[in-house]
């Protein structure tokens, strides 16, 4: 017996299965084709309709020819587009996957994407996918600009930084070395006031000194990466080097910090030392400037398992939680530490976190604000893998 049809002249469930078709291709965002095995419409969406103007100039009905379609659309495209120009060479292309992204007349780019139909081997038709990707491309191209020009910004800072850098480092020498000839007593003796005069001098030059150091190593880390010699290293000796050398600077400070050193022996560790030193002499040196007079730094270290631990806590202002993690990021400073106008650049810890890094190992902040601050380095024994 016939199968019953509906008005439409179609059997209920195949007018059923044509209904949902249309349903899916309506909900998606681009404009969308489906393509018989005979290049035939089997169906299209309102999208596709209205990005190329289709509406009343072509048979979009099922089981409409697709060769006249294609002209209206490819009449769309630039002249400049290099791709298939007949609806012959356009179609006869249908059993592979296609893709491409094309500039349209009115400015508008869409992306293209032919995607073959198969089943058990045999070919069904194709997915014809047109998507609008003009406010893409625009904010890609924006995104392209906006590196450019922080690329070249990035480059002028660092010309910049090491140019003035340089410019400073000789005058600066001269003026330690100055220093230290007055102290000499065959200038003639100096008197108390005359003394504490010239240990302000020479502390704040060395301090400008050792900014400025900390402003070439970053300029050259930006270009290269930090240049690390590996070799082995004696974890207690270095940070009783470091101690020492921290506290040869603070005796020429007014206000004098309380420093304690509690190392663990342990195994030796694969690492630059020069460059670790240099970390721990910041984190030294940024306990200190946050701590006011009688305070106390206390370093310690352990080994871990296979790694090393080491700490350096002060009873100074602390950190607020909300800039633990940004104080790492150059030239950025706590926002205690910038209303209490305490001086530096912000350098320091961003070189130090880069440094331990490049070891395998971890820089991190915590303590309690207002409670003093706490940096912890994990190091592992063996070096970076």
């Amino acid at each position: 017996m016939d199968e019953e049809k509906s008005p439409r002249g179609c059997a209920p469930h195949g007018c059923e299965h044509r209904d949902r078709l249309q349903a899916v291709l309506e909900a998606l965002p681009s404009g969308a084709l489906l393509q018989s095995p005979e290049d035939e419409v089997l169906a299209v969406n309102r999208q596709l309709v209205e990005m190329f103007d289709l509406e009343g100039r072509a048979d979009l009905s099922a089981g409409a020819s697709m060769r006249p379609l294609v002209p209206l659309v490819r009449a769309f495209f630039t002249a400049d587009f290099s791709g298939p120009r007949t609806p012959g060479e356009i179609l006869a292309r249908r059993h592979v996957h296609r893709a491409a992204e094309i500039p349209l007349v009115d400015g508008r780019i869409v992306r293209r994407q032919v995607e073959p139909l198969r089943k058990g081997g045999e070919y069904l038709g194709a997915m014809w996918l047109f998507t609008d990707i003009t406010e893409l491309k625009r904010r890609e191209h924006d995104a392209e600009r906006d590196n450019a020009e922080l690329t070249e910004l990035a480059r002028q800072r660092n010309s910049f930084t090491a140019a003035a850098s340089h410019e400073l480092r000789t005058p600066l020498s001269s003026i330690l070395s100055f220093c230290d000839l007055l102290r000499d007593p065959n200038f003639g003796e100096l008197s108390d006031e005359q003394s504490a005069l010239l240990d302000a001098v020479h502390r704040n030059a060395d301090r400008m000194q050792r900014v400025i150091a900390d402003l070439l190593l970053t300029t050259r880390m930006r270009a290269t990466g930090p240049e690390l010699e590996f070799g082995p290293v004696d974890v207690p000796a270095m940070l009783q080097d470091a101690v020492l050398d921290h506290m040869a600077r603070s005796t020429r400070s007014a206000s004098p910090v309380f420093t304690v050193l509690d190392c663990t022996p342990g195994p030796v560790l694969r690492g630059d030392r020069h460059r670790l030193q240099h970390v721990l002499g910041n984190l030294l040196e940024n306990a200190a400037k946050f701590t006011p007079p009688g305070g106390r730094i206390t370093v310690t270290a352990a080994p871990h398992g296979d790694h090393w631990r080491i700490e350096v806590a002060d009873t100074g202002i602390g950190i607020p939680e909300a800039s633990r993690e940004e104080i790492f990021n150059g030239f950025a400073r706590a926002a205690n530490a910038r209303s209490g106008d305490y001086p530096g650049t912000g350098l320091g810890l961003a070189i130090s976190r880069t440094v331990v890094e490049q070891h395998g190992g971890t820089l991190t902040a915590g303590g309690r604000e207002g409670e003093g601050a706490v940096f912890t380095i994990r190091l592992p024994a063996g070096g970076p893998e």
